[in-house]
Parts: C-alpha cells; structure tokens; sequence
C-alpha cells in the first residue's frame, strides 16, 4: 500500500475505525489516543497492507490488538501498584429534555442495550462490536480476532442469548 492508499483509507474507513476504538475504550480522549497509535502502527506497516485485501478489518484488528496490548499492560501495572482508574461520566439523554415520548424511550432502550454489550466478557463483546457496528462479516471477524469462523458463531450466538436474558429480565 501506498501513502495515497492508506489516505484514502483514511477517508472511506477513518470514522468507523474511530468509532471502534471509542466502543472498546468506553472514553474519548483513549479513543483519540488508540486511534492515533493504531494509524502510527499502520504507517510502520503499509507495505504489508494490500487495498485489494479488505484492509478495514486489517487496520481494525491492529486497533485491537493495541487496545488488548494496552489493557494487558495496565492490568500488570495495577498488580504492581494499586492505582485508581479515572473514569468518564455517563452522557445522560441529551440536552432536549422535552423531546417526544416516543425519542426519550427508544433513547433508553439504546442506551440499555449499550451497557448490556459493555457488560459482556470481552470475547462476547469483540464480535457483536465487529457484527453489528462495524458490518463485517463472520470470515472477516475471524480474521480479525484471529479465531476459527465457527468460535465467532458460537460467540455471537453466546452474546445474543446473554444479552436476550439481561434485557428481558429489565
């Protein structure tokens, strides 16, 4: 791949890689930051990445390999020393306080499904994020994550009826 390509890249794939790291980091500045590193490591990368070779998921499974890189690393720092994690608040519905009945449910009814997902173990919560946000296909999840297309299937298969138990429950 070219710097042109990976331009273009940029262009046609930027904003869903963004909005990936934002679902795995849960935080807009770590989303910046994994963004940031996760085009860095493209750059380092590029004559690996072929266009013709579905080069989204490519570039979505070094952010993720990144984010799991930095997860790890500060799992060990926290056995290490103890530190206390900064967390961002929650949004609330939005600043349209008298909006339609109808808007302010479907609104809370997404924001369940939300923290229903964010709940998952991250190897139920990888491929609905791929699945669904991302549209990728099961052979693409599989290359991604790295494991064999009937693990994804069974893994999306597993987060469904958890997700179908957790909300029918609320």
């Amino acid at each position: 791949m070219k710097v042109t390509e990976l331009e273009k890249c940029i262009e046609l794939y930027g904003k869903d890689i963004y909005a990936f790291c934002r679902q795995l980091t849960y935080s807009r500045q770590e989303a910046d930051e994994l963004y940031q590193d996760t085009f860095l490591k493209v750059m380092e990368l590029l004559y690996k990445i072929k266009m013709e070779d579905n080069p989204k998921s490519y570039i979505l499974s070094i952010a993720l390999r990144l984010w799991k890189n930095s997860k790890r690393k500060y799992a060990r720092r926290r056995q290490i020393a103890d530190m206390e994690s900064l967390t961002e608040e929650e949004q609330g519905i939005g600043e349209d306080a008298y909006s339609l009945e109808d808007e302010v449910v479907a609104r809370e009814r997404a924001r369940e499904v939300r923290d229903a997902v964010r709940e998952l173990a991250d190897k139920y919560r990888m491929p609905v994020y791929l699945y669904y946000m991302e549209e990728l296909s099961i052979p693409d999840i599989a290359g991604v994550l790295k494991i064999p297309k009937g693990t994804v299937k069974s893994r999306l298969y597993q987060a469904r009826k958890l997700l179908r138990e957790r909300l029918e429950v609320e």
